[in-house]
């Protein structure tokens, strides 16, 4: 990638910083897209889910997409 100028750098340094980000409240973003997909989990798969997040040094999401892809090929 090329290194910008001093010129250009200056450009693009008053560009975002004196530009208001214009934002569309019609369109969900990313965190109001993810608090959609919260999911609350009994005291059971919770206490699963940190045990094996302990022995097996994975994330939760990790785990519940392993257990996810193992229902579907038993089916």
């Amino acid at each position: 990638m090329p290194y910008m100028t001093e010129d250009e750098a200056t450009q693009l340094d008053e560009l975002y910083t004196r530009t208001t980000p214009k934002v569309d409240t019609s369109k969900p973003g990313v965190f109001a897209e993810r608090k959609n997909m919260a999911v609350v989990l009994d005291d059971f798969s919770t206490r699963y889910l940190v045990s094996r997040m302990s022995i097996t040094k994975k994330s939760p999401t990790e785990l519940i997409s392993d257990l996810i892809r193992k229902e579907v090929v038993a089916e």
